[in-house]
């Protein structure tokens, strides 16, 4: 019987555990194509060290060589769109046939959606972006140098999916300065649309931030929804209005491609079923990642989709019952330089469009937060061990390293969180 054909649409996270996973699950059973627009994987989470000196390379690495070693047919193409009856994808003029489809080409940002925030404001996204803003932090203390007292303005709009790393670089930035000797000329606020600081992992996150904010002497306001940017100066829809000698945003997002036939919401977030990642309608096509709708656009929920999406497939491929689905539980390490952040949360959906998560309380004893100089250390290898895997065009949850690792982290949980 000839083998079934599985063709995954990106390049990121999540397509790269998918893939990496099935090849891992079924060895030469199966046929898989990669369709990226880029031959390289970028490792984003450690891109916010960019602004603070790092080479944007240090984060890219190549997996084409590795992909072609196991057999993995490697297209440099960006997708274009499908046709579900006849199961096929369109890529730069090419098309491919599946018999099973995995979509996970991402997100993309989209500052235009806020006035005045892609001419003036420091966005972070793209390591071009992390460039600049290097820079403009350099400006900022040469100025601060001179005597020169500046207002640093962080802000979180409606609509952006995960501003995980926009507290991150706020509490870098906070050490950075002081390191450089000018945090006493320099003041940091920090606004954001949400209810509660990290809104989607709950309260504990909030506690954390809140006190971090208090001992740093860093302002924060939560429920502040940006109404337009000026040029030295945020209005508020609250009536408020806040100045900056520099703004950095995180802006809204929006699917990265818009695959016309499927279902989406007004954003280009195909509509799923939660635990197989089914696209709606079409049961051999599924959406990893930031490109579905699961409300939390993280790389650690981009890796279990693409687990449970691979064991679907070779669930299927096989004839054998499924049982490991997406069960959303987020897990990060937020840097801050002097130490960084464990969270474990576990997450469900709520159907509230202004809060479409809360922590599962069906698992309240996963909900797990600790903050330690030994959390850089795990996200340091964290940070060597999962593009090495990608690199080498294996998954992240698998093998005896992942297992060791796996232990290590609940042992580092049990002693440094709680």
């Amino acid at each position: 019987m000839a083998n079934k054909k599985v063709v995954v649409c990106g390049g990121g996270f999540g397509g790269l555990e998918t893939l990496s996973y099935l090849k891992y699950k079924l060895k030469d059973r199966v046929d898989i194509t990669l369709i990226s627009d880029k031959d390289y994987f970028l490792f984003k989470p450690n891109t916010i060290y960019i602004p603070f000196g790092k080479d944007p390379k240090d984060f890219m690495f190549s997996y084409v060589d590795s992909a072609k070693k196991l057999n993995i047919q490697f297209y440099k193409a960006s997708v274009e769109g499908i046709d579900p009856s006849k199961q096929i994808v369109y890529a730069d003029g090419k098309s491919f046939e599946y018999d099973y489809l995995v979509l996970a080409m991402g997100a993309k940002m989209k500052p235009e959606e806020v006035e005045g925030l892609e001419q003036y404001a420091n966005t972070i996204w793209t390591p071009d972006e992390m460039m600049r803003l290097r820079e403009s932090i350099n400006r900022l203390i040469d100025k601060a140098k001179e005597g020169k007292f500046q207002n640093v303005l962080f802000l979180v709009p409606p609509n952006n999916k995960c501003s995980g790393p926009l507290y991150e670089i706020v509490f870098m930035l906070d050490t950075y300065l002081r390191r450089k000797g000018v945090r006493d000329k320099v003041s940091i606020t920090y606004t954001t649309y949400e209810k509660t600081f990290i809104q989607a992992f709950g309260p504990r996150l909030h506690q954390v931030v809140s006190g971090e904010f208090e001992k740093r002497k860093i302002t924060g306001y939560n429920e502040y929804v940006v109404e337009k940017v000026l040029a030295n100066e945020v209005r508020y829809r609250n009536g408020k209005s806040l100045p900056f000698d520099l703004l950095i945003s995180f802006p809204p997002y929006y699917a990265s491609t818009y695959i016309s036939g499927l279902r989406s919401d007004e954003r280009g977030f195909i509509a799923t079923k939660l635990e197989t990642r089914q696209v709606l309608d079409y049961p051999n096509i599924y959406a990893v990642g930031d490109i579905g709708d699961f409300p939390v656009k993280q790389a650690f929920l981009a890796l279990l989709q693409g687990d449970a999406v691979a064991e679907h497939i070779f669930s299927d491929i096989e004839k054998i019952d499924f049982h490991d689905g997406f069960t959303p539980t987020s897990m990060c390490i937020m840097e801050q330089f002097d130490k960084a952040t464990f969270a474990q949360v576990p997450l469900q959906l709520t159907g509230n469009p202004e809060r479409p998560v809360e922590v599962r309380q069906s698992d309240i004893s996963m909900y797990k937060v600790g903050s330690s100089k030994v959390w850089r250390l795990g996200k340091k290898l964290l940070g060597a061990y999962l593009p090495w895997r990608f690199k080498n065009c294996k998954p992240f949850h698998a093998g005896p390293i992942w297992t060791f690792m796996d232990f290590g982290v609940k042992i580092m949980s049990k002693l440094f969180a709680s």
